[in-house]
């Protein structure tokens, strides 16, 4: 058992709150036993949900607060409206202080967004933050980012978002040089919009902790053509949307062409085996939280209405950026990066 690793629950963000985030804890609990919990919400409610899960009660504790931002509050009214008293900003502020070494909230992700940049500032030398997604494919997982925090990027803010998902896949996957691929309409190099085709020329000089594979197409994106996708919000949060729909839609004529007949029903229970397979590499539970790079701490968002075996993955993420040191080698490599282009400037 290693150095325990200490993560602040939001404990009331969400769709579910507490009934959600302590059954949760006691899930990730099992798969790192050396983790701890301070969460963050309502005493009475929290300490209701711990009476069923004592194992999380030794291992947390608790700071109180009623306040709870909505999910449907924006970004700005939840900077302005008690951002102090709310466990959405107390559960931030546990990182900050050096108490937690992680946060993970399912609330607001606007607001989660604008605290954390608030509270937590980002590393020296990143613009923006990006949410990066663990995307499954037909072999292993690959991060896509951005998938929701920007509506645009730039060419050198591609190449930051890149460092971050590569940062994300060292500490994830163990890979020293993970490659990376460019989200494009196409992988010829005269495709593409100014930025992306920049960023491009940028990947390609400078000698960074990548392979860069070069443009790649959306499908290769769950073919795991690259370990790392990089892209701008708007085209990643679409990107993830779509795949989430044609899994439910895939999963539904499934359902359906299994019990069309006798035969296909007999068929179904044949294969039940393949077809849990199936159904737990589609499960987005398992895949669920994403995570807010380029800050000066780490925190995850899990979906706002996820069950506790959802929650408890996002919790999972948490633990393990916590434990590979992934902020202090981002920082590096950011560095490294805008030091190069300031020589080139200068030459």
């Amino acid at each position: 058992m290693g150095t325990p690793v200490t993560i602040a629950l939001d404990a009331m963000g969400g769709d579910h709150g507490p009934s959600v985030v302590i059954p949760a804890a006691a899930i990730a609990l099992v798969r790192h036993p050396d983790l701890r919990f301070i969460l963050v919400g309502d005493e009475a409610k929290i300490a209701r949900e711990l009476e069923a899960n004592p194992q999380v009660a030794e291992k947390s504790e608790i700071v109180h607060t009623d306040v709870a931002i909505t999910m449907d509050a924006k970004p700005s009214q939840a900077l302005r409206r008690g951002r102090w008293k709310s466990s959405m900003w107390l559960a931030i502020q546990a990182v900050r202080d050096g108490h937690a070494d992680a946060v993970v909230s399912a609330g607001n992700t606007g607001a989660l967004m604008a605290m954390s940049k608030f509270c937590l500032k980002t590393i020296k030398g990143v613009d923006r933050p990006a949410i990066a997604a663990i995307w499954p494919t037909v072999d292993a997982e690959c991060i896509v980012l951005d998938v929701g925090a920007n509506v645009g990027a730039d060419s050198r803010q591609l190449v930051e978002f890149t460092l971050m998902g590569a940062a994300m896949a060292r500490a994830l996957f163990g890979m020293e040089r993970p490659t990376v691929g460019l989200l494009n309409i196409g992988v010829e190099e005269v495709k593409g919009v100014e930025e992306i085709r920049d960023a491009a020329a940028l990947l390609k000089e400078a000698p960074l902790p990548i392979r860069y594979h070069g443009f790649i197409e959306g499908n290769d994106i769950g073919h795991g053509t690259v370990d790392v996708v990089v892209t701008d919000g708007f085209t990643g949060n679409i990107a993830l949307k779509t795949a989430e729909g044609t899994a439910k839609q895939i999963a539904q004529y499934l359902r359906a062409a299994m019990g069309r007949s006798l035969l296909a029903r007999l068929g179904a229970i044949l294969a039940q085996g393949a077809f849990r397979a199936l159904k737990e590499k589609m499960d987005p539970r398992q895949m669920n939280g994403g995570i807010f790079l380029g800050l000066n701490g780490i925190v995850v968002k899990s979906h706002g209405g996820t069950d506790a075996t959802g929650f408890a993955s996002a919790i999972d993420l948490g633990y393990e950026m916590a434990s590979s040191g992934v902020v202090n080698r981002l920082g590096s490599d950011v560095a490294h990066f805008h030091t190069k282009l300031e020589l080139e400037g200068a030459a």
